[in-house]
This record gives C-alpha cells, sequence and structure tokens, in this order.
C-alpha cells in the first residue's frame, strides 16, 4: 500500500482485494530509475551507457534510460519499429535530423529510420528514456546493413555487466515481463 493519505478527497478509498488477474505479473516499480549509481548502468558503447527498466523477450522490446556523462555516440543504425524517447536531462540528437534535444523534448522514431545518436557535452549527463522496439539493424558508412542489436543482445550484456559487477547476471531478470 502506498504511503497513507491525509486531506486527499480519496482518503478512505479502500485499494481492490485482488488486483491482479490470474496469470498477471506484478508491475516493476524501480525507485529512482534514472539514479546516480553507475553500477546499473549497462556500458553500451565506449561513451554511453543503459540502465535497464523492463524487458520483454518475447516481444523483443526493451525500456531503458540511455546516459552519456560527456560527449557520447551510439554507432549508425534504423529501427524497423517505433522507438519512443524522453528527454531527462543533458543534450543529444541525430546527426541526419535538424533538432537537438534537451530536458523535457519528446522523440517519435518512425520505423525505418537510420541515424546516428550523439550526446554533446552539457553541464548535465544526458539521461533518455527509451521505449525500443524490435532490433537496432547497424549500419556502415554507407548506410547498409552491417549487423544487428536486439532484446537478446541486450539480456546478454545486462548479465556480463552484472555479474561482473557481482549484483549476478540473474539480477536482470528480475526486469522480465
Amino acid at each position: 500500500m502506498p504511503e497513507a493519505a491525509h486531506r486527499e478527497f480519496w482518503k478512505d478509498l479502500q485499494p481492490i482485494a485482488n488486483c491482479f488477474k490470474p496469470d498477471a505479473k506484478p508491475e516493476v516499480y524501480l525507485p529512482d530509475a534514472a539514479s546516480d549509481d553507475l553500477s546499473l548502468y549497462v556500458p553500451f558503447t565506449e561513451t554511453v551507457s543503459s540502465r535497464p527498466l523492463w524487458i520483454s523477450p518475447s516481444e523483443n522490446r526493451w525500456c531503458d534510460i540511455l546516459l552519456a556523462r560527456s560527449a557520447g555516440l551510439v554507432n549508425r543504425h534504423y529501427h524497423p519499429h517505433e522507438v519512443f524517447a524522453y528527454t531527462l536531462s543533458g543534450k543529444w540528437g541525430y546527426l541526419e535530423h535538424e533538432w537537438t534535444a534537451t530536458a523535457g523534448d519528446f522523440v517519435y522514431e518512425t520505423p525505418g529510420e537510420g541515424h546516428t545518436l550523439v550526446a554533446y557535452e552539457h553541464e548535465q549527463p544526458m539521461r533518455v528514456f527509451f521505449i525500443v522496439k524490435g532490433p537496432l539493424i547497424w549500419l556502415d558508412e554507407q548506410g547498409e546493413p552491417d549487423g544487428y542489436f536486439d532484446v537478446h543482445s541486450y539480456i546478454a550484456m545486462c548479465r556480463a555487466h552484472y555479474e561482473k559487477i557481482g549484483l549476478g547476471a540473474a539480477h536482470i531478470d528480475t526486469l522480465f515481463r
């Protein structure tokens, strides 16, 4: 139960007794999702890390917070599915677009869009909440496919990191839904 209400108009309202349907899994609740605890962030590239928040292996989807503490780069890629992004702090953009995102900015990436994600030097680290569906298709210098990164690649990367820092590889499994 959340903290007790004091003056709120709903203070006497009772919670639903059986709120989960049979076979439903509990929600994922992560306090301080954009934590400053760098051990929770999995190195994605040499300059950018990812904190996994929710993972659906069966749907090839995940939510994360992408972090760059200084200038950063995620290699050229495109998404065959949509991606949503909400900027929490810092400054970032795609070399292929005219906008630069800062805190409070929302980005919808259309399926099939290729781009090169860059993080700028800024007084605050770049922290962006992403909802990713499907794989990232890596692109070479000419924009041609050159590999992929999907939810299973992400899980393996997270398991290796969490095992290495002592949280244990199974830590990532707690985010599966």
